[in-house]
């Protein structure tokens, strides 16, 4: 299996650089994963496509304003880091620019109440630091950080809350579960008065979302390490909804990959929380999700491999150059797929 095989052609101008005015009146493409039909839908018809008994599984973690900007004392070099995992005792693992300005020892000051000094140097620019600071870390970043928006959305991002979804609560993603951008109180309300369940789930979106897959043979990738979580409460839910014969719904392929984590050979959960470095291409068993929305995915990514994995490569190919023929809005603040 190659990587060139999950690769499609997209034009630049169908990558969406702004979140539109109304969060639940994106474009959603379902895609029936039998036989790779596809209808042409909005977000709000969702409600349509869920059953009473079904659970809908949703990634609350919150993104942090992870971009920092800082220079080196001695030098004045500016140097740009991006915070990607907290590793306990304010010391995080970041992505610097230029990394190669930076040794063990080396301190970056971004103000005169935050500092960080480098205590690890390993590949792909990748650093640990040490956070120095006076106060509350995430009351600093709010005031000094950015969004760290993807690389291929270059317009500035006037509403910081656009890059965060309604139901965010756990700080610590360097980037949001997009999926879950579409949806409103108003939506989660309907979707409940259907009689779905709604489960929260965590995991912290990290290095992974900014790595391309940079080898031939798509097995012989290294995938990253993100943190999860599951309560006991959403375990049992889970449970009683696949006793039950309902389905378990996914929103996002970051709810996907703790699902499968932690489901066991039956699709049955526990509470349990640890890091996953789990890696989903076509081939795998799905144990722990039934259904999937997720937004439009970047060439040769992990994530068009997972959901080649649940819909089939051709399927999920055939719908993606659906997609472009008819203008969708693709990646972070594009439209979005049901996968069926």
């Amino acid at each position: 299996m190659k990587t060139d095989d999950f690769d499609y052609d997209l034009p630049k101008e169908l990558i969406a650089q702004t979140p539109l005015k109304k969060r639940d009146s994106s474009r959603m493409m379902v895609l029936d994963k039998k036989t790779g039909k596809t209808e042409d839908k909005i977000f709000t018809d969702l409600i349509d496509y869920v059953e009473t008994g079904d659970t809908l599984v949703l990634n609350d973690t919150k993104v942090i304003p992870a971009r920092l900007i800082g220079h080196k004392p001695d030098t004045g070099a500016v140097i740009e880091v991006l915070m990607l995992k907290d590793l306990g005792d304010d010391e995080w693992e970041c992505l610097t620019k230029p990394a190669k300005r930076i040794k063990i020892g080396t301190t970056v000051k971004f103000s005169d109440d935050l500092s960080c000094k480098c205590t690890f140097v390993g590949e792909d620019g990748i650093r640990r630091y040490k956070f120095i600071y006076d106060g509350i870390l995430l009351e600093i970043l709010d005031k000094l950080g950015e969004m760290p928006l993807p690389p291929y959305i270059t317009e500035k991002l006037n509403e910081k809350d656009r890059y965060q979804t309604v139901y965010a609560k756990n700080p610590g993603s360097a980037a949001a579960p997009t999926a879950g951008l579409h949806f409103t109180d108003d939506v989660l309300s309907k979707i409940k008065e259907k009689g779905v369940s709604i489960a929260y789930v965590t995991l912290h979106v990290g290095l992974g979302t900014f790595r391309p897959v940079s080898v031939e043979d798509v097995t012989k990738h290294d995938m990253h390490q993100e943190y999860y979580e599951m309560s006991e409460d959403v375990a049992n839910l889970l449970n009683k909804t696949r006793d039950n014969g309902k389905r378990i719904i996914a929103v996002g392929t970051t709810s996907t990959r703790v699902l499968e984590t932690i489901a066991d050979e039956t699709g049955h959960f526990k509470a349990q929380s640890g890091n996953t470095k789990i890696f989903i291409y076509p081939g795998y068993k799905f144990k722990g999700i039934d259904c999937l929305l997720t937004n439009f995915h970047l060439p040769k990514s992990t994530l068009i491999m997972l959901i080649s994995a649940l819909a089939g490569k051709e399927n999920v190919l055939s719908a993606y150059k659906n997609a472009v023929d008819k203008k969708y809005r693709f990646f972070s603040f594009g439209d979005c797929m049901l996968i069926k």
